[in-house]
């Protein structure tokens, strides 16, 4: 059975480039051929501010969002959060998402995908790897930081570079490798 890959758009706020950019990550993803790659957005669980009444680690949970988005975790063995960087820090829609679950996260890889100024979000990633490791989650050090104004075309679409095909190429190389070394300790 393959991995399964969860490539996750973080960003829920209106007129987001978050999707043109998680579209070309699945693509990529996808020609890699490392995973069975299901493309995730935030914005359709409609998650509001963490709303369960009992602790995550019980899996008692009492709303359909929250049902849903433990079942879209759950079912995957590697993420790749693409990512803006709001204000240096990363976006609240990744903090709520990574703190309404818990079991679900354990033992799984993932990679890390921002996007935004001239540092392309790499503060944001920073960050975001720790949350993640504190819910046993290996983030790889293998990273993509996409500084957009290169990157958009006159219609803001999203065009990679070469260096950013290599970058992202490396990190699924490295994503797949852990993964698969850790599938068994969820068995």
């Amino acid at each position: 059975m393959p991995l399964k890959l969860n490539v996750i758009i973080v960003s829920t706020r209106p007129a987001r480039i978050g999707p043109k950019v998680a579209h070309w990550v699945r693509d990529f993803a996808v020609a890699h051929g490392g995973f069975e790659v299901e493309l995730v957005d935030l914005e359709s669980f409609r998650l509001p501010i963490l709303d369960e009444p009992k602790h995550p680690r019980f899996r008692d949970y009492q709303h359909d969002h929250t049902r849903a988005w433990s079942e879209s975790v759950n079912s995957a063995d590697a993420f790749v959060f693409v990512s803006p960087e709001y204000n240096f820090t990363p976006p609240p829609s990744f903090v709520n998402a990574v703190d309404y679950l818990f079991w679900e996260w354990h033992y799984k890889a993932a990679g890390i995908v921002t996007y935004g100024g001239p540092m392309g979000g790499c503060r944001a990633g920073q960050m975001e790897k720790l949350m993640l490791a504190g819910m046993k989650v290996m983030t790889i050090p293998e990273a993509v930081s996409i500084p957009l104004a290169p990157h958009l075309d006159p219609d803001g679409n999203f065009k990679a570079s070469t260096p950013i095909e290599a970058s992202t190429k490396g990190m699924l190389d490295e994503l797949a490798k852990w993964a698969g070394a850790l599938k068994p300790l969820r068995g």
